[in-house]
């Protein structure tokens, strides 16, 4: 036995034996929590007999068995593997006893028929030919003939060769450096490195700069040898890893690209298609776009010219980073098979006996650009664990108050396009859903983490505080004890829950149709993100051996559904809610201050904020102590986060409405608060910021009414 197999057989004895003391502890936990005030509910004691009969059934066997079944096969979006998936989940929750139908949309999603590079030296000799298939030693899944090529989604076609130029994480402060520079990159192939932006921003600003192609690849010093041990040893990208995406312009719109706003039903009529979805106003890039490992990227990166790069720029390869141009030119060869392809939503429904109308709605997606061990299996083999666990209540009696849907994505990969298109198509009835919970990575390693609209941030504490930790204690405290020291986990404070930007399924309930949502995760190393090595023997061995986390997030993801659920009056705190907008609007300020670009009226903004933080606190007791219907209280409290979306939409992205969080334009994940105020202050553009702190303004008007209009 070696060492690194000692600390696993140590790792794993120890995780085993705590799990027992904290399985023996859950039912003194849930005996504590029915003595406890739970937000939302007047009685606890009803309830957590049901939670505790829940957490009962989640089974990290099962849960490990679930993952395998999964992972059998690539499944990429539209593909027959993705249809077996499909066919599988559907069934899972037939037997579980849920209201079950796959819900199909026809929808543009690329192929790869042909992706190549070549790249020569200046004496046009041969430097590399790729993309190499990927391969490690030992590997039991990665010759499968179903994997596809590396290649990224929405790239355009074409056949292009140009000098190269190494631009950083191609983020708009790398590309102003390169201009700063007199670096012209017109007719150049433009090598990004993957890392802190989104890779369809990093497409979009190599086109808005001239670029004729662009590289992305992925550097051992963001997640390979520079972090650790690399598959199979370790976790972390090996040399042949490439990582395949999506290029699509999202922040612009998600979804299909030729419908945008509405939903690509297999009816909907040609002449309903936009045609002018290429390019800076669309959804997809027209220039072409590859992903390569180091090993191809490496020959391109050493070959070049120029200056060396700024400080910050050089990555973990083991030569002196250039920026270029000269002594590299870059053939890319891309052919893209565009087709309309039929995709598989799965809904399950069970529904709701007190406010049938009011919809809970839990979603994973199944689509993978391989087998998505982790990505998004993980998610889906607790969402099946969770979803076996309710229908366990089901066969005992119980039925919800209100309706919940459980709801499995396709083709999240290529642009969150069956996520979208489902959202698009209930339009206003989603005014009636109370809650969307999101769950993408289920699964890379031990630590938990969270992000919601503050209104949920609490309630997702509180599901943390009933769920026992595979460690010890509950997953609350594991959770505060590993968040960062700096911020959240000092004595007094709580685990810190993140903002909502994109990248994920959340993005279509709450930026377009503003429904209250959260997503879930548990994480840790993770270098094989989007490759053929994302598979089954990986997931054994770096990230959930015994599948103890498969069972901690079955377990939260079906308790967010059932608590929010059965709550008699919805858990929203809007005092956190308000309270965070004042602190965006301050911050916003200084930075307007900061940037010089004129008088900004802050003060009606400000006023209406402060308005909403008085109607909230008196909206607190209401919900403390409901008197007469709490359905009609509960329609007021939902009625706020709508209020919160601007008809008009974003500036220049009318498909975005909501005025407090949306991804940002030039991040494409990270969340940008308060929007269309700090994106006008970035651009430096005061007539807009203006008339953007006036929607806002309205926005926060709209919101404290219906907070003053509940009773």
């Amino acid at each position: 036995m070696n060492l690194r197999t000692a600390r696993l057989s140590f790792y794993l004895f120890s995780v085993a034996f705590i799990a027992g003391i904290s399985a023996n502890s859950a039912s003194a936990q849930q005996s504590a929590a029915a003595q406890q005030k739970v937000f939302g509910y007047a009685d606890f004691s009803a309830e957590a007999k049901i939670e505790k009969k829940f957490l009962a059934v989640p089974d990290a066997k099962q849960a490990g068995a679930e993952l395998k079944a999964l992972t059998a096969e690539p499944h990429l979006a539209a593909t027959p593997g993705d249809r077996r998936t499909a066919d599988y989940v559907a069934r899972k929750f037939r037997e579980a006893g849920l209201q079950t139908e796959i819900v199909s949309y026809r929808v543009l999603l690329n192929q790869p028929k042909v992706v190549r590079v070549e790249a020569f030296d200046a004496a046009g000799r041969l430097l590399m030919h790729g993309p190499e298939r990927e391969h490690v030693a030992g590997d039991p899944q990665q010759n499968d003939p179903r994997i596809v090529m590396p290649f990224l989604g929405s790239s355009g076609s074409g056949d292009v060769s140009g000098e190269a130029v190494y631009a950083n994480y191609c983020r708009l402060e790398d590309f102003s450096e390169l201009a700063a520079r007199h670096i012209n990159l017109l007719g150049k192939v433009v090598i990004c490195r993957y890392g802190v932006n989104f890779r369809g921003v990093k497409v979009y600003l190599a086109e808005q700069h001239g670029a004729i192609g662009a590289i992305i690849y992925s550097d051992p010093a963001d997640d390979g040898y520079a972090k650790g041990d690399p598959y199979p040893i370790g976790p972390w990208r090996p040399e042949s890893g490439v990582q395949r995406g999506s290029v699509q312009y999202m922040f612009r719109y998600p979804g299909d690209p030729e419908t945008p706003g509405v939903a690509s039903t297999l009816k909907l009529p040609d002449s309903a298609r936009v045609k002018d979805y290429l390019g800076a106003e669309g959804a997809q890039p027209r220039i072409v776009a590859i992903p390569l490992s180091y090993h191809d990227a490496a020959p391109i990166l050493q070959a070049l010219k120029g200056p060396g790069v700024p400080q910050g720029w050089q990555g973990a390869l083991p030569f002196a980073y250039h920026l270029g141009p000269g002594g590299v030119r870059v053939h890319l060869v891309s052919e893209q098979d565009y087709q309309r392809r039929i995709i598989w939503d799965v809904i399950g429904k069970i529904p709701g006996t007190r406010e049938p109308n009011s919809w809970v709605i839990a979603g994973n997606h199944r689509d993978a650009w391989v087998y998505g061990a982790v990505d998004p299996s993980s998610g889906t083999a607790a969402m099946l664990e969770a979803v076996r666990g309710v229908g366990a209540l089901l066969k005992q009696g119980w039925r919800p108050k209100r309706t919940i849907l459980f709801c499995n994505w396709d083709a999240e990969e290529q642009g969150l396009i069956g996520s979208t298109e489902w959202v698009e198509q209930q339009g206003k009835a989603l005014d009636r859903a109370v809650a969307y919970f999101n769950m993408d990575v289920g699964v890379s390693g031990p630590d938990f983490s969270a992000s919601a609209v503050p209104s949920l941030r609490e309630f997702i504490r509180d599901v943390a505080r009933a769920v026992p930790s595979p460690v010890a204690g509950t997953v609350y405290q594991q959770w505060r004890l590993k968040t960062d020291d700096s911020n959240n986990s000092s004595e007094g404070r709580e685990a810190r829950v993140g903002d909502l930007g994109s990248g994920s399924d959340f993005t279509p309930f709450l930026q377009h149709a503003g429904v209250p949502s959260t997503d879930i995760s548990s994480e840790g190393p993770y270098g094989v993100y989007h490759s053929a090595f994302d598979d089954y023997a990986w997931f054994v061995q770096n990230a959930d051996p015994h599948f103890y986390y498969l069972r901690q997030m079955a377990r939260l993801f079906g308790l967010e559904a059932l608590r929010m659920a059965d709550a008699e009056v919805l858990p929203y705190d809007y005092v956190a809610y308000a309270r965070a907008i004042e602190g965006y609007l301050e911050a916003a300020k200084r930075k307007a201050a900061e940037a010089r670009i004129g008088a900004l009226n802050f003060a009606p903004a400000e006023a209406a904020a402060a308005r909403m933080v008085a109607a909230a606190r008196r909206v607190r007791t209401l919900q403390a102590a409901p008197s007469g219907q709490p359905a009609q209280l509960n329609r007021a409290l939902r009625q706020v986060e709508t209020e919160l979306l601007a008809p008009q939409g974003l500036p220049d992205r009318p498909w975005y409405r909501h005025t407090i969080y949306a991804p940002g334009e030039v991040t494409g994940y990270a969340a940008v608060v308060i929007p269309g105020v700090n994106e006008a202050i970035d651009a430096r553009d005061a007539r807009l910021a203006a008339q953007q702190l006036t929607v806002l303004a309205q926005a926060l008007e709209r919101a404290a009414d219906a907070l003053n209009g509940a009773r």
